[in-house]
């Protein structure tokens, strides 16, 4: 009987997504495109767990909805560890704040997209980095934790500069809208005028902003990051063209 084309024992890329569903599709097309490939079969194989019903994880974070998010994640995990994949990735990096809960769970090992993204800062001389995200993901610490664990200092945007990338989030990219370009750089120009030596786009709805539009120099895409690391966990190659995910302004 002639070997099915999905029992290869080849590397392959597990993704629990949906946490938004744009994202998620975002982060497979920016694999593909970050693969060094001349025909479909050198791309890598992924298993996509897509599951847009997950509660939303910074209204978890907050304490402002008991839903936890966690036990869908697991399920993921555990459907994405079922069929053998290398290791696991997460385009949504609020929920990394729950990181190590699913990795308790599951054997297969789960791509840390934050702290791969501190390092990486780290390795390009960054002190200090200004954080775009969400509410959650600023208020529970977990970017200023990886990044001061790298030495490098950690700064936020302001009340009214959290309110418009929360808006540029939750009210442009998950809602199918052109993002508001002029509060996009007011916040991101604040942050580099406090000091910071890059700007990390900390949400995958963001990630999305800097596809559609040309940003300049300074920032750094987490989502690229983890593209760029999923990659190499599973033995593929990267386009020299795409392996440089930072460049000072």
């Amino acid at each position: 009987m002639e070997k099915s084309v999905l029992s290869l024992k080849e590397p392959s890329l597990g993704v629990i997504g949906g946490m938004g569903p744009m994202a998620s599709a975002y982060f497979m097309e920016l694999v593909t495109d970050m693969t060094e490939a001349s025909c479909d079969q050198e791309h890598l194989s992924m298993y996509i767990a897509s599951c847009p019903s997950v509660p939303d994880r910074t209204a978890f974070i907050l304490g402002e909805s008991k839903d936890d998010p966690v036990p869908g994640m697991i399920d993921m995990g555990l459907f994405l560890q079922s069929r053998g994949v290398s290791c696991i990735a997460i385009p949504c990096m609020t929920a990394h704040y729950f990181h190590d809960r699913l990795q308790e769970s599951l054997k297969v090992h789960v791509i840390d997209a934050i702290e791969e993204t501190a390092g990486l800062l780290s390795e390009n001389g960054v002190k200090k980095a200004g954080v775009m995200a969400t509410d959650g993901s600023v208020k529970s610490g977990i970017f200023e934790e990886r990044l001061k664990a790298k030495g490098i200092e950690c700064i936020t945007p302001d009340a009214a500069g959290q309110k418009k990338v929360m808006s540029l989030i939750y009210n442009d990219v998950k809602r199918g809208r052109a993002a508001d370009l002029k509060a996009f750089f007011e916040v991101s120009d604040a942050l580099f005028n406090e000091g910071a030596e890059a700007v990390i786009l900390g949400c995958t709805e963001l990630s999305v902003i800097k596809r559609d539009n040309e940003l300049g120099k300074g920032f750094i895409d987490c989502m690229e990051v983890l593209s760029m690391v999923s990659l190499k966990e599973c033995n593929k190659p990267v386009k020299k063209e795409r392996a440089i995910l930072f460049e000072r302004r």
